[in-house]
C-alpha cells in the first residue's frame, strides 16, 4: 500500500511518521470523562471542562496559522508539541474543576497549533501535482495512530489513568524530537505584497475561501455527528456500549485499509468530483443511521461513510494549500483547521440538543439534504478552483532557501 505514496519528498514522510507517533498517544481525551469521575469531579461540572477542551480547538488553529507564517513552520510545530506535553502534566495535576478547565483549554489550544504549520510545510515541500497524495498520507497517519491508540487506551486505563498521560507526553515529545532532528530549518518568511497585512484578512478577502470554508464546515459537522448522534441512536435501540466500540473499530480499520487504495485508484480523476462523491457517501451513510436498528445494520452504515471518508481524506486540505499564496499558507491552513474545530464543536455542543428536542428524524434528513447540497455546490465551484490552482504564483524571493520540491527539480 505504501507504493501509493511513493515519490513524495522526505519532509512528507517525516510528518507522516511524527503524526503516527503523536496519535499513538491520543489517549487522554477519549477517556477524559472517566478520569474526571475518578478525581471526584461532580457530573454537573464535567460539561464545563469538556467545553473548555472544545474551546481550545477554536484558538489553536488561528494562532498556529499566524505563527507558521511569521516565525516559521518547524518553530510553531515545536511550540505546540512542547506546550501539549506541559499541558498534559498540568491537566493530570490540576486540583479542581477550574484548574482542570484551564488546563483543558491549554491542552487543546497547543495541540491544534501543530496542524496548520504541518499543512503549510507540506505545501512548501510537495509539488502542486502531488499535494493531494501528500495530504492523504497525513490523513492516513492520523487514522493509523488513532486506531492503535483506541486499542491501547482501554488496557492502560485499567492499569491506571496516569499511564494515559504518560503515554501522551512520551508520544508528543517523541514527535518534537523527530521534528527537531529531521525537519528542515525554518526558511525566511515570504514577504506579503505591499499593502497587505499579516493577519487573516488575506483569507477573508479571498472569495473562493469565503465560499468553500462554509461548505467544508457542513461536511465536517456531518462527519462529527458520528461522535454524537451515532452513540445516541445505538443507545435508543437498546444496544450495548460494546456495539459502539465495534463501530469505532470498524471505521478505523476500514479507513486504514481503504485510504491508500482509494488514493491510488482515484488519483487519475479530478479531485473535486472525488471530494463531492465521497462527501455525499459520508452524508448518506450518516443519514442512514436513522433506519438502522441492529448491529449489522449499523455496521452497513459505517461501511458506507467510512468509504466516503477514505475517498475525501486530505483533499480539502490539498485544495486549501493550492489556493494559498506562498506567503499565507500557514493562515490558509489555520483558517481551514479552525473550520474543522468549529464543525466538531458545533456537532458536540448542538448535536445532542437537536437530536433530543427536534427528534432523530430531523437530524438524519437534515444530514442527507445539507450534505448532498454542500457537495454539489463544491462541484459547481470546480471551474473557479481549477483556474486559481492553475494560475502562476507570485515569484519567490531568490534569497529564500529552496524547499525539498525545488531541490529535487
Amino acid at each position: 500500500m505504501l507504493s501509493t505514496f511513493s515519490g513524495l519528498p522526505r519532509t512528507a514522510w517525516i510528518i507522516f511518521a511524527g503524526t503516527v507517533v503523536n496519535r499513538l498517544g491520543y489517549l487522554v481525551t477519549p477517556f477524559l470523562v472517566f478520569f474526571l469521575s475518578s478525581r471526584g469531579i461532580p457530573t454537573d461540572q464535567t460539561p464545563y471542562i469538556l467545553g473548555a477542551l472544545g474551546a481550545g480547538n477554536l484558538i489553536g488553529p488561528v494562532l498556529g496559522g499566524l505563527l507558521a507564517d511569521r516565525v516559521g513552520r518547524r518553530t510553531t510545530m515545536l511550540t505546540g508539541l512542547l506546550g501539549t506535553a506541559a499541558a498534559q502534566g498540568l491537566l493530570y495535576l490540576a486540583p479542581n474543576a477550574t484548574t482542570l478547565a484551564l488546563a483543558a483549554v491549554l491542552l487543546s489550544a497547543t495541540g491544534s497549533l501543530v496542524g496548520p504549520a504541518a499543512g503549510a510545510l507540506l505545501a512548501d515541500s510537495v509539488p502542486a501535482s502531488r499535494r493531494r497524495t501528500a495530504f492523504s498520507l497525513s490523513h492516513w497517519a492520523v487514522n493509523i495512530g488513532t486506531a492503535v491508540a483506541g486499542m491501547l487506551g482501554g488496557f492502560l486505563a485499567a492499569e491506571g489513568y496516569w499511564l494515559l498521560f504518560a503515554a501522551d507526553v512520551v508520544s508528543t515529545l517523541t514527535y518534537a524530537l523527530i521534528a527537531t532532528l529531521l525537519l528542515p530549518r525554518d526558511a525566511t518568511p515570504s514577504k506579503p505584497p505591499a499593502g497587505e497585512g499579516t493577519g487573516y484578512g488575506v483569507v477573508l478577502r479571498d472569495p473562493l475561501m469565503r465560499t468553500l470554508l462554509p461548505l467544508f464546515y457542513v461536511a465536517l459537522v456531518i462527519y462529527s455527528l458520528t461522535e454524537v448522534a451515532l452513540p445516541l441512536a445505538i443507545h435508543d435501540d437498546g444496544l450495548s456500549a460494546t456495539t459502539l466500540g465495534l463501530m469505532a473499530t470498524l471505521n478505523a480499520a476500514l479507513v486504514v485499509a481503504l485510504q491508500p487504495v482509494a488514493t491510488s485508484v482515484l488519483s487519475r480523476f479530478p479531485q473535486i468530483p472525488v471530494y463531492a462523491m465521497g462527501s455525499t457517501l459520508v452524508a448518506l451513510g450518516v443519514a442512514l443511521t436513522g433506519v438502522a436498528h441492529s448491529t449489522w445494520a449499523y455496521a452497513a452504515t459505517v461501511v458506507l461513510w467510512s468509504l466516503g471518508e477514505s475517498m475525501v481524506g486530505g483533499i480539502a486540505g490539498s485544495i486549501v494549500a493550492s489556493l494559498a499564496p506562498a506567503h499565507a499558507r500557514g493562515r490558509y491552513q489555520g483558517a481551514y483547521q479552525w473550520t474543522v474545530g468549529v464543525g466538531r464543536f458545533t456537532a458536540l455542543a448542538v448535536g445532542t440538543t437537536v437530536y433530543t428536542t427536534a427528534g432523530p428524524s430531523f437530524v438524519w434528513w437534515t444530514t442527507a439534504v445539507a450534505g448532498t447540497a454542500a457537495a454539489l455546490t463544491v462541484t459547481a465551484l470546480s471551474p473557479s478552483i481549477a483556474r486559481r490552482t492553475a494560475s502562476p504564483k507570485l515569484p519567490l524571493d531568490p534569497t529564500r532557501p529552496k524547499c525539498d520540491a525545488e531541490l529535487a527539480a
